[in-house]
């Protein structure tokens, strides 16, 4: 019973030989390089996140990278970033990037801004290097298939404009703050409004710089993620003459116009001269139905003995003395052959 109880110590101790002999052999080697680093992580910390799988080589070089920037972060704070589906080595470097450039940037804001960029193509250390050397913004973005801003002034001659806008990224509105589609959508709109509020487009080219500080005056970085230092205006070119395009289009929709109204008029006219006509051959049946009961009441007039036959004689007689004096008080015909 000794002996079996000894073989029991003896193989529990061997086990736990192994076990730390395993945690000395996949640990030491981190444990020792954060050690001479000066930015030690205890071996607990570094068995709690290998069994929360999280990457212990990964993590303590970051803390090594920001011990020696100066910035003491502990490995607690970097694995929940982690955890959370972060960029740990990208906060690491925007801290170190703005402590070195005197910018304030503490590492919760660091993580929101991480957190907040995260599946787009931007970095938090593009941001912060944004806030640093401000970058340069194309108005409009060539990549939306326009080249020009186009905007009319107030003669009608079409002015095309295409301005630089420099900003630098407002770390304090990072978070929330609109992107860079609305700096050059805010852009674009205040040139607009400022060539169109232009007398004439010889004032824009005469005068360019105004269209800027017109923009600059309107706020426009205002609830977005960056600061506008300045809007340069790179070129500006002469459009087409929107205001006789428009005039023209007017003058032709306005003769279409007359033309309908005057075909509508000679229509209404060619209406009343077919109803006068057909007034006319109305009347005329008229007539004839009338002269159709002259016979018959010459007839009824025998029959009931008002007319006699000497009457109708000298009637007969008076028809044909009117015949013949129309005949020779008209025209003479033309005779064939003659």
């Amino acid at each position: 019973m000794g002996t079996l109880a000894l073989l029991v110590v003896m193989g529990i101790v061997v086990v736990i030989g192994l076990v730390l002999v395993l945690i000395l052999i996949n640990f030491f080697g981190v444990w020792l390089r954060a050690k001479i680093a000066d930015a030690p992580v205890p071996f607990s910390k570094l068995i709690g996140m290998r069994l929360r799988r999280v990457p212990v080589g990964m993590i303590v070089d970051n803390r090594i990278t920001a011990v020696k920037a100066g910035l003491p972060l502990d490995t607690d704070f970097l694995e929940a970033h982690f955890l959370a589906g972060g960029n740990v080595s990208h906060v690491v470097l925007a801290l170190i990037a703005a402590d070195k450039a005197g910018i304030t940037l503490d590492f919760n804001r660091a993580c929101a801004i991480d957190l907040a960029i995260k599946g787009t193509s931007k970095t938090v250390l593009e941001a912060v290097r944004t806030s640093i050397n401000p970058k340069v913004i194309d108005c409009p973005n060539p990549s939306g298939g326009k080249s020009t801003i186009d905007a009319v002034a107030r003669d009608g001659i079409g002015v095309k404009a295409r301005a630089r806008v420099t900003v630098r990224s407002n770390l304090d509105r990072f978070v929330g703050g609109a992107t860079e589609e609305t700096i050059i959508a805010r852009v674009g709109e205040g040139i607009v409004t400022s060539i169109g509020s232009s007398l004439s487009y010889k004032d824009v080219l005469e005068n360019p710089d105004r269209i800027s500080k017109t923009v600059l005056e309107k706020g426009l970085d205002s609830g977005t993620a960056f600061e506008i230092l300045s809007v340069d205006i790179a070129d500006v070119d002469i459009g087409d003459n929107i205001g006789a395009k428009l005039q023209a289009e007017q003058a032709e929709a306005d003769k279409i116009v007359a033309q309908a109204k005057a075909e509508m008029r000679r229509a209404a006219a060619v209406a009343g001269e077919q109803e006068m006509k057909a007034r006319t051959q109305e009347m005329r049946a008229k007539v004839v139905e009338a002269e159709a009961q002259v016979p018959l009441a010459m007839a009824e007039a025998f029959r009931s003995g008002n007319l006699g036959i000497m009457d109708y004689l000298r009637m007969k007689n008076i028809e044909s003395d009117t015949a013949m004096r129309e005949t020779i008080a008209g025209p003479e015909k033309h005779q064939p052959g003659a």
